[in-house]
């Protein structure tokens, strides 16, 4: 029996107070917390994460671009964070396209990973990031679309906007 990919919801609100197996995290290389989707996680998810993304960059050093990691989720509603580093957008000749593909694409796959049935996202990159909402939105539910077939355990994919225009840009497409 083969399994049908998972299904993919739009929500607006906090992806702090999102319940899912996974919350993923817009990071900074560093993992630090930092401002936006990044600080509230860290904030709400409490001093674990931050003591577990210390230990990995510890290890392993800054997480590049379209790569992820995984961490306790802490005080947040989830079993686990799945930090990803979005691109700064730079025009869109340096790679970025390909890089915020990945972000997602590396996140379901360490999820599946993980064992994980649901996935919450935020919109990455759109924020201080610059990368533009509706380019970054299409990237986003095609790959979502594309890497769900690969990971046949996920059954519930949660695109969490915090901004109406970001919500409006994903339940258009």
């Amino acid at each position: 029996m083969t399994k049908t990919p998972g299904k993919i919801e739009i929500l607006r609100g906090d992806i702090t107070q999102t319940a899912a197996d996974a919350i993923v995290n817009a990071a900074k290389s560093s993992l630090m917390g930092g401002g936006g989707v990044d600080g509230a996680i860290h904030q709400a998810g409490g001093p674990a994460i931050l003591e577990a993304c210390i230990q990995i960059v510890n290890q392993t050093g800054p997480c590049p671009a379209g790569e992820a990691v995984i961490t306790t989720a802490g005080n947040l509603p989830a079993k686990y964070v799945i930090h990803t580093v979005g691109p700064v957008w730079s025009g869109g000749h340096k790679g970025e396209p390909e890089k915020l593909a990945n972000c997602y694409c590396n996140a379901l796959l360490l999820a599946a990973k993980n064992h994980c049935r649901t996935i919450a996202f935020p919109n990455i990159s759109t924020g201080v990031y610059g990368y533009p909402k509706p380019e970054a939105a299409q990237i986003a539910l095609a790959t979502i679309k594309q890497t769900l077939p690969l990971v046949p355990d996920i059954e519930k994919v949660v695109m969490v906007c915090f901004y109406q225009e970001n919500f409006e840009l994903l339940k258009q497409l």
